[in-house]
Parts: structure tokens; sequence; C-alpha cells
């Protein structure tokens, strides 16, 4: 026989943003709660409102499965006497089993021989079992916790009940003075408290009290009624899944509704108004089917159409008097030159050690002029870059991007233009920004991704050389985002600049050129290892490629790639074995100093002139950032390696030999270690 199980967790309305991860931990918790405890069951599904964290496990089964074990003891040495009788370490073994000697057997294992004991343990009740799934609820971590009343437990919101069944019987536990019970509760305003009989019923229960628990299902009630709305109207509701998702974790029971706004306020930037609607208060914008915005809004309430005409005049009002208070910021902003908000920048704090906004400005473009003169960067776009790091943080005193911080760079690029700034430079002042997430989209133009790698790189030094290093889920200045940012336009750009030439650069600037610079360069290689894991290359070769340094970032990325294959080539075995022996051996070296007229074989003489030759020819690809050129050349080296072998003792008992054939083998271990580390490759051709 088995049965479903239902887990609920009531609480006060949950933050939006926390929803998807603490059900995936619910889930997943649960899984491996129902695998440690062997209970078998079919699936777990799950279900979320802002008041409530719940799962469904369904069919499973009425007692735990039965574990058979076999229990190694001491060896049989000590286990048993010279005349085959057991002794006192065995009789003890038996005994803490549970068994006598007569249970007990004797089995060689690695070809040593011990005693062993078999045990069952047979499963129990399910019902016994399930009082300690408590443990799943308490084992879910939040990004913010608060506590409440008296309690010691630290959740994301108030425990305010708790439903668990296993069938028709309550799980008895209890969770911060809270015992489970079959209760639950409806719609806050529209339902009622609810008695389940058993989990079948959970989902049809709470939907008559105004709760559809399957978050899925509330999804698609709302873009059903963006869709008739939609219809009903002919225009176009803007599609925003972020703000989709997020609406769909605030309500329990979706109407969707639209209202209209004052079209004197489409005067202002359409980002203004969107920002307005969708950020603030979680409106979903309108256009016309060629892609103009209109002055109307689709909302969702959380609730039936009671009453929904006064719903709509109450949001009609609320958006009204934002956006009147938007246009109050933004006449208001455009009075003051651009000049008096950079001015003003001298009076906000960026951050206490690190000094005012002004202050990293003029450090963000010293950085900036530097990279671009590493680049070659023509004249004119080094004028306009110095122009928009000069103008990169002034909107952030302007009164729109104190109401509307969202809007940081987008109204700077708006009043920049509105001021008759170049629309090179009005566009990385909104660009610099970019990626405003870690996957987001990057700046489009060379002047906009160097101004944008500068001001990231100049915050990244900065917050960790004052020893704000991030810790945990602790990222108060989105380092971790910078960080993928400045590798990602590496990675787009294809600059011909390493990242250590960058860091070179902006330690200089701060006047930190050896402080924290492996701290910094170490949190780099793990924001670099997570990109090069997106593209499936392996955790060795990543170490490999970048165990001295990160380097041009696209050309580390191409070695990568390409050693990622070669490693599951059997053709590429005896170019891998070659060089991975010549760089072992070469770890006895003393120096690098070759001299040939200590040379006693051909072979030597021609190891040595093929390193020269190749020597040349594969640093001038690597200039080049040809990793497949300069890969072959370093193949090239294979037959002449094992030719040198062959014909050679390395460890001669002449001193002098041995020393220069152990240079001769440092050399081209260089050369290799130039392109990687090979030795750390767990290279799958092997035995193959």
């Amino acid at each position: 026989m088995s049965n479903d199980v239902l887990l609920e967790i009531g609480l006060e309305e949950l933050p939006a943003r926390f929803i998807d991860n603490a059900m995936e931990q619910l889930v997943e918790h649960c899984e491996h709660w129902l695998h440690e405890n062997r209970l078998k069951f079919d699936k777990i599904i799950p279900y979320s409102t802002p008041r409530r964290l719940a799962i469904i496990v369904e069919n499973i089964a009425d007692s735990q499965e039965t574990l058979s074990e076999e229990v190694r003891g001491p060896s049989k040495q000590i286990a048993q006497n010279e005349d085959g009788t057991w002794t006192k370490a065995a009789i003890g073994f038996a005994k803490g089993q549970g068994k006598t000697v007569d249970d007990l057997y004797v089995k060689d294992l690695d070809g040593i021989p011990y005693i062993f004991v078999k045990k069952v343990v047979e499963g129990e009740k399910t019902e016994n079992v399930l009082q300690d799934i408590k443990n799943i609820i308490t084992s879910i971590q939040f990004p913010q916790t608060m506590y409440w009343d008296r309690e010691l437990i630290a959740y994301a919101r108030p425990i305010r009940w708790i439903t668990a069944l296993y069938e028709d019987e309550v799980i008895p536990f209890e969770i911060a003075n809270i015992k489970a019970d079959r209760k639950t509760f409806g719609h806050r305003f529209l339902g009622s408290e609810i008695s389940l009989a058993n989990p079948k019923e959970y989902l049809s229960i709470l939907e008559q009290h105004y709760v559809i628990a399957d978050m899925n299902k509330r999804e698609n009630m709302i873009v059903k009624g963006i869709k008739t709305i939609e219809k009903e109207n002919n225009f176009t509701v803007y599609e925003n899944k972020e703000l989709l998702r997020e609406v769909t974790h605030l309500v329990e029971y979706p109407t969707v509704f639209h209202g209209v706004f004052d079209k004197d306020f489409l005067e202002l930037p359409e980002e203004v108004l969107i920002t307005a609607m969708e950020e603030h208060q979680r409106y979903f914008s309108v256009m016309t089917k060629a892609g103009k915005l209109l002055p109307y809004f689709v909302a969702v309430r959380n609730g039936d159409e009671t009453a929904i005409s006064q719903v709509i005049r109450g949001n009609e009002k609320v958006l009204d008097a934002r956006l009147s208070d938007a246009r109050f910021f933004y006449e208001e902003d455009l009075k003051l030159s651009l000049s008096e908000y950079v001015d003003a920048l001298g009076n906000v704090i960026f951050q206490e050690d690190l000094g005012t906004y002004e202050a990293k400005v003029n450090r963000t473009k010293q950085i900036a002029l530097e990279i671009a003169k590493l680049l070659n960067l023509s004249e004119n776009k080094r004028t306009k870059l110095e122009r928009a790091a000069e103008l990169s943080k002034f909107d952030l005193v302007t009164l729109m991007v104190n109401e509307f911080p969202e809007l940081q760079g987008i109204i700077g690029e708006k009043y920049a233009l509105k001021k008759g700034e170049d629309k090179i430079v009005a566009q990385a002042i909104k660009e610099h920004y970019y990626p405003v997430k870690s996957n987001g989209q990057l700046p489009s133009n060379d002047v906009s991704s160097i101004l944008s790698v500068a001001d990231k790189l100049d915050t990244i030094v900065g917050i960790i050389s004052v020893g704000l290093v991030p810790t945990g889920s602790q990222d108060p200045y989105a380092l971790r985002r910078q960080g993928f940012g400045i590798l990602r336009i590496l990675k787009q750009s294809e600059w011909d600049i390493s990242f250590e030439q960058l860091l070179n650069i902006t330690l200089r600037v701060h006047g930190k050129e050896e402080v924290n610079r492996e701290k910094i360069t170490q949190f780099f290689k793990l924001r670099a290892q997570h990109i090069l894991k997106d593209l499936n290359i392996e955790s060795d070769i990543v170490k490999s490629v970048m165990k001295h340094k990160i380097g041009h970032f696209i050309y580390t990325i191409n070695k990568a790639s390409l050693l990622s294959e070669k490693r599951k080539d059997p053709k590429f075995k005896p170019t891998e074995e070659a060089l991975v022996r010549a760089i072992n051996i070469a770890k006895h070296a003393k120096n690098t100093s070759v001299d040939e007229q200590l040379f006693q074989t051909d072979s030597e003489k021609d190891l040595y002139d093929k390193y020269k030759e190749i020597s040349k020819k594969y640093y001038r690809a690597a200039e080049d950032f040809d990793a497949q050129q300069a890969l072959n050349y370093l193949s090239n080296l294979t037959e002449v390696i094992n030719e040198f072998f062959e014909e050679n003792l390395v460890m001669d008992d002449d001193e002098d030999i041995k020393n220069n054939r152990l240079a001769l083998l440092k050399n081209i271990a260089k050369i290799v270690d130039h392109f990687a580390d090979l030795t750390e490759i767990q290279w799958k051709q092997r035995g193959s």
C-alpha cells in the first residue's frame, strides 16, 4: 500500500524574489531526506504562493526498504587463533552487531582475509519516520532572515501554520511553538480556515477559498487574462518574463485588468514611464503593434473581480501621482547644466576609504585613457572616451535617479543628448553600466566597452583593496557581477591586451601596485572558471590554462577548448605523453643554459635544433593568439623528444652531461608551460 504526504509551511507574505530558490531547496532537501531514510516514492510536486511553500509527495511507500548490509570486522589474523577458535576481538565484534560467532564468516578484501557478518535492518513504518520531516523546513536557507516574538528560529518571514498530513493522519511535530495540523488557510481576505481530510483535496479546496497553489496555473491565468485584454483593445502588452514571474509570486488568486493614464505623460522618455510602471507598480506597459508606448497599463489584482472598477480607478490614481512626480523631476533636472551635476559629485561619497564619486570618476578616466593607449584607439575616439568618463556618473545626483535608481545611466544618456553631447558619449554614459546582469547585454562599441571595463576595474580593485572581499551571499557592491562583466567584454571584444595589463594599470592608478594583487587575481580567476565551465570546459583543463595567469582571455578560452578536445583524442596521445614526460623530468633541472659542446648524441642536437626552430614559430603564433597553430608547433616536438629519450640516459653519471640534458628539457618544458600546464590534465586517452 502507498499513500501521499502533504507538507505546507504557512508564512507571512514572502518577498517574491525568495520563492523560486526556496521551492528548489524544499524539493531537493525532501528528495535527499526520503532517499536517506530509504522511503520510496513516485514524485515530489511543489506548490507556492506568497503565503505558503508546499510539497506533495505522491505514492510514498508505507515502510522503509529493508536494509541488508555486510559489516567488516577485524582481520582473520586478529579474529582467529591458530587452532581456528575465535578470539575475544571476534566475539566482541559479533556481540556488538547483535550476532553470535556462528554468524561470522571470512572473506578476502584486497588480498587480506577479514571476518564479516551480515545484518538485516528491517524498515520502520513510514508514519514513524515522517516525524523527522520537520528538519526539511528548518534546512531552507534565505538571502535574509528574521526572528519574531521570542523564537530562536530565523526564517524569511514568521511561520504562522504548518500543515502536515500522511494520507488522513496528521504528522506530529512542532516548530517555533506551532504544531503541525490538518488546517490550512485560504485567501487572506476572500478565504477562511480550512480543515483538510487528506493531501489529494489540497488543490481543489484551496481553489474554493481563492488560492491557486499551482504557480504554473496562476501564471497561465495571468497570461490568458493579458491576451484577452490585448484582443479586446487591439494593443500589445510588453513582454517582460521577469515581471510576469514576480507578479505570479505576488498573488494567490490573479485577476487581470487594465487602466489608463494621461497621454501628456508620453512626453517623458519611455524608459521613465516603463520604469515607473514595471519596477515601482508592477504593471505591464502597453505598446502599439509597431512598438510605440501607449497611455495604458495592465495589472494583476490579488483577488476576484468584485468591485474591479474601483480597483482600476485606485491604481490609475496611484500611477498618476507617480508619473506626476517623474515629470516634475525631469523638468527640474533639465534646469541645471551637466557641469553643475559633475561638480556635485564631489559631495557624494562612493566609499569612505575610497573617497567621493568625483575621485572615482577621475580614477576611471585615467584607467580608461591608459587602456585606450594600449589599444591604439584613434584620437577622435579617445576624446569621446575622456568626455564620457567625465560625465559617467553625473546623473547619480539628479532628482530622477534619486527617485528611480534603476534609471542610472539610462537617464544620463537622455539628459546628455538633451544638452547637446555627442551620441557616442551619451551612449557610453548608459552602456558603461552594462552588463547590468551576469548574462545581460554588453556594451555596443569600443568607447562604451573601455569605459565599462575601467569603471568596473576601479570598483573591484578599490573595494577589495580596502578589505571588502565578497563572502557567501554578501556582495553589496556587486563585485561578482562586475567581474563577470569585465571578462565577458574581454571575450567579446578580442582586444590585443591581457587581463594582467588591465590589472597593472588599475593598481598603478590606485597607487597600490602590489597590494592585494594575488587576492584580486584569484577573484577574477574564479569568475573566469565559471565562464569556462559554462562552455563545458573541464575543471582540470581550466586549471592548466590559467595556472599562472588569465592572460589574453579569448586566447585562454581557445586554448582550453582545444585541449578539451585533445584530452579525448587518441591521436594526440603520443604528443601528450612526450611533452608531459619532458616536463616531469625537467623539474630536476637547475637552469636553462644549454652547451652544445656537451652533446654526446645526434638526438640531443636534433632535439635542440628542433626546439630553436619551433620556439620562434610558437611564440609568433602565441603573439597572434592562434591556439591551434601554437599547439601544432608543440606537437612537432613529439618525434624528436621520443628519439632523445630512446637514445639518451638523462641522469648520466657525468654531472655536466646530466645537467646539460636537463637544461635542454627545461627549455622545452618552459615553452610548453607557456601554452598550458599539461601535467594538470587528466588525459582520458591513457589506457585506451
